[in-house]
């Protein structure tokens, strides 16, 4: 039976720390936010109580529930006041090192029942657990920025946490309005590992001219559902920001394929391209809006047909079906004829016409979809999660209107698997081989194998 908390120390007051203590606060939790640097504190506690205002103003709680969480907030420059809280959240800077000195003056201050979650997106719990003597108590609790808006958690267990204490840490985010999904430790544990080929694949293509920026994104957006494309989304992030994490999982994979940084983010860092915050990145955002809004999808023509002969030379659409499909992406090939007629045949069905570059297995849209499929796949043949908890972290944290394995099952894992075989033939490419799941999904005719998810927690160490 896990121990009830009422009290939470949260252990750093930059943002992800207000963040975190603003959310414990709101959810009844007497709330203690630390950080030795009293100019950081105090930074932290003015936003946080700020934001419960803010976010009171703009209907998100009633202006009695922010003040209620305001007078549960406790900040304090002294490490000491944590010491008789059930659960700390660790919110330091991404140093192993840090992190790990953290946990160990945690660890000696508080009871030994104490639960120690370490907020860390891109390090090893495992790793950051080593410096205690109970790694037991210590599991990964990683929030999504802005905490106050974002539903998921990832619950990480690492190689020695107890079952009991990720049974808190769940039961607290819970508690706190979130949505809890339970991972392992590996790189980038689900939703950062299983989100990479949204923009790794998208470079690809621009890099192989299969497309531009401006096209992908807007086939992402009308054909896929998404409200941003992978380009706008690099500006927004930063694309530094965003090469900094592709350079982090492939030096960390010891140099997996799937995961290797593309020179064309490279150039633009040299070049001083990072998005939004300079200015310029994939986009100018210098005058006006980036980029033009998207066109409206036409209404079909009531006195348009399907033919077949155009139609069989479409290589993929939004959907497996060409009824429910929103965008129908051509290439220039031999078979097609003129990309005038099959334009116009589409779009009196009905469909955004985007006309690419290239001619590839899986075009645009399909090959960023195939390679989604294909690394959650990989992540959970490798007992990282569970396809449920996959496409709850996609949906959630990265705002995707579909999971990896949804749209799996929408297109069909033959589909997608005689996609990758087939740019892994034609590219010599070993970043498309496929996930051994994927291949048995496929075998079995579209019911997804079971698998075995190793994420409820390790064995304590012999006493």
């Amino acid at each position: 039976m896990t121990p009830k908390v009422e009290r939470i120390g949260v252990a750093g007051a930059g943002t992800m720390g207000a963040g975190i203590a603003q959310v414990a606060s709101l959810a009844g939790f007497t709330t203690y936010l630390y950080d030795p640097d009293p100019s950081a504190l105090s930074a932290g506690e003015a936003r946080l109580r700020a934001d419960l205002l803010k976010g009171a103003d703009r209907g998100r709680w009633t202006i009695s529930e922010a003040e209620a969480a305001s007078a549960r907030l406790r900040g304090t420059s002294a490490l000491e006041r944590l010491e008789g809280c059930e659960l700390v959240i660790e919110a330091a800077p991404e140093s192993l090192e840090l992190k790990q000195e953290l946990i160990a003056e945690l660890e000696a201050l508080c009871a030994a029942s104490t639960v120690l979650a370490t907020n860390t997106s891109s390090l090893s719990v495992s790793q950051i657990a080593a410096a205690a003597d109970r790694p037991e108590r210590v599991c990964g609790m990683h929030f999504f920025n802005p905490p106050a808006l974002m539903r998921l958690v990832e619950i990480v267990a690492g190689d020695c946490t107890a079952p009991d204490a990720l049974e808190l840490a769940t039961e607290v985010a819970e508690r706190m309005g979130r949505t809890p999904i339970r991972a392992a430790d590996g790189i980038g544990f689900l939703a950062n590992r299983c989100a990479r080929p949204f923009t790794l694949e998208a470079l690809r293509l621009v890099g192989e001219h299969v497309a531009t920026p401006d096209q992908i994104d807007r086939l992402v957006r009308i054909g896929g559902g998404h409200r941003m494309g992978p380009f706008e989304l690099m500006d927004l992030v930063g694309v530094d920001v965003n090469l900094r994490v592709a350079k982090s999982f492939y030096e960390q994979s010891g140099g997996e394929a799937r995961w290797q940084p593309h020179a064309l983010q490279e150039r633009l860092v040299v070049d001083g391209r990072l998005g939004r915050k300079s200015g310029r990145g994939w986009y100018s955002y210098e005058d006006g809006p980036h980029r033009p809004a998207d066109p409206e999808v036409p209404e079909p023509s009531p006195s348009a047909q399907s033919d077949p002969r155009v139609e069989a030379s479409i290589r993929w659409v939004a959907v497996p079906n060409l009824v429910g499909a929103r965008a129908v992406e051509i290439a220039p090939t031999a078979s097609l004829g003129p990309l005038c007629v099959a334009g116009r045949h589409f779009k009196d069905l009905g469909k955004h016409v985007e006309c690419v570059f290239g001619d590839s297995p899986g075009l645009v849209l399909g090959r960023i979809v195939s390679q989604l499929v294909n690394e959650a796949c990989f992540a959970v043949g490798e007992g990282i999660g569970s396809p449920e908890d996959v496409d709850t972290a996609l949906r959630l944290g990265f705002n995707h209107p579909r999971g990896p394995f949804q749209w799996g099952r929408e297109m069909g894992p033959g589909t997608v698997l005689a996609t990758l075989d087939a740019l892994r033939s034609e590219l010599g490419e070993d970043r498309y081989r496929a996930a051994p799941l994927l291949r048995d999904w496929a075998v079995a005719g579209g019911e997804l194998p079971p698998v075995d998810v190793a994420v409820a927690g390790g064995s304590p160490p012999p006493a």
